[in-house]
């Protein structure tokens, strides 16, 4: 969610495979409601169990039919994993002794809420010390067409004389997907993730794609802007598939290859991720949280997202179309909802933004539903916990009294 933005394990039985709720069972067309619920922030429902019963109230009072919950962010886990620093979720199980996204599954489920896993895939935050960093080495990370690495940035943000001209939209370490082991282990997390909670009804994606940076590249095609994807390993691979040399730095050599090339590699991603859960469970959701614009998305951070809808990689896509302009809204609802995939389209709403001016985010909700994508997801639950005013009027358009 970034600043650039504003602007098989055997039969579904023997999985413990919980049969769709009854109260999650939305009439023929209706637009299913979704609430992503933060790991890190306010409210950190799995880092105190006792304030689920408050979100399980507050999805059903705003109409909501699946969470979106944030269990992987900055390579730390709020589930038990031998992959990443699950150090968040051993901090309450030793204290508490409960698993505390069992018992918000289990509290959903009871519900008529389904259950999204939200994992921020190719980021780490600004984690340096990330012990899947470590594992991975420094090579996994970004490296920009200057031959920079992100690791060597200062805070995270654009170097000097570059800073001049460009800010990175979210200030992140960003891994690389073409990277040796980078697909790989983040394939074998998610196999872990599904494998521990079989009742999971999703896995979402979150940051599957490269750094975006002010103002926006249009690929390495131009040679202009700053972009990303340049690092040795990754370049000698790219030359070891395709038998092209590989651009670099005011070189405009094989650009538009190595376009496709990077792009793919998010795509493979995607796909390997997909395949491992639901080789775990077959019922499984896999969906995405992707940049409403979407020819943007294509260009200059190699997100594809609508070519993974038509492969079928994606059961559906959340473009966050965060906006206070109600016309860009409804301009990218219809673009994303009419588009490839469009009836596996949700439309995510910045309800963040209207703090102040609740009744616009109420505004925002019925526009977005007038369009009639497959669903909608508001961000987030902490600002909507934090605001009651807020809540209030996104109550009012909800469909739980």
């Amino acid at each position: 969610m970034c600043l650039a933005l504003v602007l098989g394990l055997g039969s579904n039985a023997a999985q413990g495979e919980a049969p769709v709720p009854a109260a999650a069972a939305r009439a023929p067309g209706a637009a299913r409601q979704g609430l992503w619920v933060p790991c890190e922030g306010s409210v950190r429902v799995l880092d105190d169990p006792s304030r689920i019963p408050r979100l399980i109230a507050d999805a059903r009072a705003l109409g909501s039919t699946d969470l979106f919950v944030q269990v992987y962010r900055g390579g730390r886990s709020w589930f038990e994993s031998a992959i990443a620093d699950a150090t968040p979720h051993r901090r309450v199980r030793d204290r508490l002794g409960v698993d505390a996204l069992a018992q918000l599954l289990d509290a959903a489920h009871a519900n008529g809420l389904r259950v999204h896993a939200w994992i921020n895939a190719l980021s780490l935050s600004e984690n340096r010390s990330a012990a899947m960093l470590a594992r991975l080495g420094p090579d996994s990370v970004q490296v920009d067409r200057r031959g920079r690495s992100v690791l060597s940035y200062p805070d995270l943000e654009v170097p000097a004389p570059d800073r001049a001209f460009y800010r990175m939209g979210t200030r992140q370490v960003w891994l690389d997907p073409a990277a040796p082991s980078v697909a790989e282990m983040l394939t074998a997390l998610v196999a872990e993730l599904v494998a521990r909670h079989p009742t999971l009804d999703g896995v979402h994606l979150d940051y599957i794609r490269h750094p975006d940076v002010l103002p926006f590249a249009p690929g390495s095609r131009f040679g202009v802007g700053l972009d990303f994807g340049y690092g040795a390993a990754s370049r000698a691979r790219f030359e070891r598939e395709t038998g092209l040399a590989a651009p670099l730095g005011d070189s405009l050599a094989n650009a538009d290859r190595f376009d496709d090339w990077r792009r793919e590699r998010v795509t493979d991603v995607v796909r390997r991720v997909g395949a491992a859960a639901r080789n775990a469970k077959p019922a499984i959701e896999v969906s995405a949280a992707v940049w409403a614009y979407a020819d943007r998305a294509y260009l200059s951070i190699f997100q594809d997202w609508r070519g993974w809808l038509e492969a079928r990689l994606l059961d559906f896509a959340v473009p966050m179309a965060y906006t206070s302009d109600d016309r860009l809204l409804r301009y990218l609802a219809a673009a994303s909802v009419g588009g490839v995939g469009g009836d596996r389209v949700w439309l995510g709403l910045g309800a963040w933004l209207f703090a102040s001016d609740p009744m616009r985010a109420r505004v925002q909700r019925e526009l977005a539903l007038a369009a009639h994508p497959a669903g909608v997801a508001l961000f987030s639950y902490d600002a909507i916990a934090d605001a009651p005013a807020l809540r209030a009027a996104l109550v009012q358009s909800g469909t739980a009294p």
